[in-house]
């Protein structure tokens, strides 16, 4: 019997592509999603790639009823949640809407864990979390600041709700940088709904004609060319860490009950390398402009991956090019697909 593990959010841009690599690594994924950010198309993806649908349920997190049946039905050893809401800007203009999914609904699954005697959760925390850091790269001993944005402040919050419950609940907490590209395949990818909020999709959408033409908050930063620098981690590379993290729980490796790990690759790249990764790597321009600073916006933070890479044993293997590689062909998909 294969081990099943329930993924939250999981027919999400992160979600999808873990539950493929879930799959791979010989377990069997168990799927709630609202599709309050997603696509049911997804599940086509991950039946391509899998070659099989895996159990869904098409519920909020915050449906504790909903959720207590799902666990009661297939008894997951662990759940890794995703289900949050997770762009900065949007979280700037609607924080009373990011304040109550993302904390209420990590507050939901926990009280739901608890009362299945279910111990083992992976959660989903940004390098938001760090605020605008005194230096770079940030390790995860590195103290935190006030968050830049409401979105910031609820995985601030996550992690001290989990923290506070370790005397019950394992949990692998994975501080991720920014996720980009797609399945090599271009089985799955980022499909946000509307106008996105991330670089990547915007710029993707931008070349493809959807948009007209990619805005750059800001360049007159503190950097080496003005624009904000960040860490950029290939999905594949997330979801693979997403995979160790739950075996190092189902295999009581943990040291602590509260772990954390930082999830990127330890470089950093401005807002213009990508742009010119983007267009050295497919051979096509991006139509770009400069435009004000955003509210909430942290000019550069990258990761120190030691821990992650000595700890759990997972280093990230795809490059920037590879990213925007991906990233266009899975647009491209999509072209063809409207």
């Amino acid at each position: 019997m294969k081990k099943k593990i329930l993924v939250t959010g999981g027919l999400g841009f992160i979600g999808s592509h873990t539950v493929v690599c879930l799959h791979e690594a010989g377990f069997e994924p168990i799927i709630i999603d609202n599709l309050s950010n997603s696509l049911m198309s997804a599940m086509d993806g991950i039946q391509s790639l899998i070659g099989y649908k895996p159990t869904f349920i098409n519920a909020d997190v915050n449906d504790k009823i909903a959720l207590s049946n799902l666990i009661e039905s297939h008894k997951p050893e662990a759940i890794i949640h995703f289900a949050a809401f997770k762009a900065v800007g949007e979280s700037v203009e609607k924080p009373l809407m990011y304040y109550h999914n993302n904390l209420g609904g990590l507050i939901s699954v926990l009280e739901v864990m608890q009362q299945h005697n279910l111990s083992n959760l992976v959660f989903s925390s940004s390098c938001t979390v760090y605020g605008e850091p005194d230096t770079v790269p940030v390790s995860e001993s590195t103290s935190t600041k006030p968050a830049q944005s409401p979105y910031g402040a609820t995985k601030q919050m996550g992690e001290i709700i989990l923290n506070d419950n370790a005397s019950w609940c394992n949990t692998q907490c994975l501080r991720y940088f920014n996720p980009i590209g797609a399945h090599p395949t271009a089985a799955l990818g980022e499909l946000p709904l509307g106008v996105p909020n991330n670089l990547i999709p915007f710029l993707t959408q931008t070349v493809a004609g959807i948009r007209k033409e990619l805005t750059i908050f800001g360049s007159d930063y503190e950097t080496p060319d003005g624009t904000c620098i960040r860490d950029y981690i290939h999905v594949m590379d997330l979801a693979e860490a997403h995979v160790k993290a739950v075996e190092r729980l189902l295999n009581k490796q943990q040291l602590e009950s509260f772990e954390v790990f930082n999830i990127g690759t330890g470089n950093g790249f401005s807002v213009l390398e990508v742009i010119r990764s983007f267009e050295e790597e497919n051979k096509i321009a991006v139509p770009h402009k400069i435009g004000p600073r955003r509210p909430g916006d942290v000019v550069k933070v990258w990761a120190d991956t030691t821990k992650v890479e000595n700890v759990l044993g997972w280093k990230a293997k795809r490059g920037l090019n590879e990213m925007m590689r991906d990233a266009w062909n899975w647009q491209l998909k999509l072209n063809q697909n409207t």
